[in-house]
């Protein structure tokens, strides 16, 4: 199996990717490097600045853009201001190696039109929405400031963004059913071990 492959776990919020993310790192189906995305939003109670994102600000983030050294991004208009989410293109990203990072549609499609189709895997994490909304909240209330406002807001956007027919824009026809973690980790490992990724896209 060729190398530079970008294994991308898409789902929209309380889907349970970053929960994968962990297990398919610590199981390594093939060698896996990371790929550690931008954020301007606050750092979360339990995350770690250069581990689940790099925690940044909006001027550096038109400064990278205007230097050309932004592949893809994300505006959310939340309750607290504009967040971005974006890709950088800082050297972590070669062809000798495996990736494995988090994202949603729309970040999947940067990554996709950015480095190739032939490249590109999407994994699309799938969570009946009453299930997540319950993991949405527990989440939140862990939080030393919850903002249950923010929460809702972005469940009900995700809710639009990775609509059916957004979903069938992209061509992706397989998903990956996250109601058992650790069949669906063990489903996504065999997946990403099998190196056919034919089932995935049209």
């Amino acid at each position: 199996m060729g190398k530079g492959r970008i294994f991308c776990l898409l789902g929209p919020s309380a889907s349970g990717k970053d929960s994968l993310y962990q297990g398919i790192l610590k199981r390594q189906p093939i060698e896996l490097k990371t790929i550690v995305s931008y954020t301007t939003r606050p750092q979360r109670a339990n995350e770690i600045s250069g581990v689940e994102y790099h925690f940044t600000d909006i001027p550096s983030f038109r400064k990278q853009e205007e230097e050309g050294g932004v592949i893809e991004y994300r505006c959310y208009h939340t309750m607290h201001g504009d967040w971005y989410y974006y890709t950088a293109n800082d050297g972590q990203i070669d062809e000798e190696h495996d990736y494995l990072v988090t994202t949603v549609l729309k970040g999947y499609e940067g990554l996709r039109d950015f480095f190739g189709k032939e490249r590109v895997v999407p994994i699309y994490i799938y969570v009946e929405d009453g299930l997540r909304l319950s993991r949405a909240l527990e989440r939140e209330r862990k939080q030393t400031n919850p903002k249950y406002a923010e929460m809702c807001r972005r469940y009900l956007a995700d809710s639009e963004d990775f609509s059916e027919e957004n979903i069938k824009k992209t061509g992706i026809k397989r998903r990956f059913e996250n109601e058992d973690f650790n069949k669906c980790l063990e489903e996504i490992c065999r997946f990403i071990e099998s190196g056919d990724y034919s089932t995935v896209v049209e």
